[in-house]
């Protein structure tokens, strides 16, 4: 596999115009995948912009607010690599709430969040019409092999090396996950755009 360097500037405009070369009457659901040390709620944010100067509306959700509540999420303790790859996402709320109503005749509205994790109770949010046409941006971590819809996937990846340095003392519990997700997923294959992002400011495109 090779990759093609490319500044975050043009790697953001990049992605905005692939998404935007989606029909323009259909609604884009697009996933930004990654580890935290990745930062994918970075890169899906910087893509906001670029996407309205577009014509295209956009509602930014973030996977993290639709996590199961602790007595379920934590069920085998707050560190099992294996509950947090399989039972941290609500998977189904996702698709219900955000992603089954951008189906094609579907109703267009969407709830931005649902489960405040930090407090573990509900979020009070209102549910948003999301205009045809429009894009939604998912950003999260182990998004990709759940059966969610996606138009536009973009996976952020992080060489191991990377991955384990900027992972923080209280996370690396973590580490067998992601080991797992690269293991059973292989989202270098899965994804339409892989983003390598060792260096951040230096970012690379897998090209196949």
């Amino acid at each position: 596999m090779r990759v093609r360097p490319i500044s975050r500037e043009a790697l953001v405009e990049e992605l905005a115009e692939l998404i935007s070369a989606r029909p323009p009457g259909s609604w884009v659901r697009v996933a930004v995948d990654g580890a935290p040390p990745a930062r994918p709620g970075a890169l899906a944010d910087e893509l906001v912009a670029p996407l309205r100067l577009r014509g295209r509306p956009v509602l930014r959700v973030s996977a993290g607010d639709f996590l199961r509540p602790a007595s379920l999420r934590l069920e085998y303790g707050r560190t099992d690599p294996d509950a947090f790859y399989d039972d941290w996402l609500d998977a189904k709320a996702l698709r219900r709430e955000v992603l089954d109503p951008l189906d094609e005749g579907g109703s267009g509205r969407v709830l931005p969040a649902l489960w405040d994790s930090g407090v573990d109770r509900a979020y009070r949010v209102p549910y948003t019409e999301l205009p045809a046409g429009g894009v939604v941006l998912v950003d999260g971590t182990l998004l990709l092999g759940r059966g969610l819809a996606f138009e536009v996937s973009v996976h952020v990846w992080l060489s191991p090396g990377a991955l384990e340095r900027g992972t923080g003392e209280e996370e690396r519990w973590r580490l067998p996950a992601y080991e797992r997700y690269e293991r059973e997923v292989r989202p270098q294959e899965v994804a339409d755009v892989v983003v390598r992002a060792d260096h951040p400011d230096r970012p690379a495109i897998l090209v196949r």
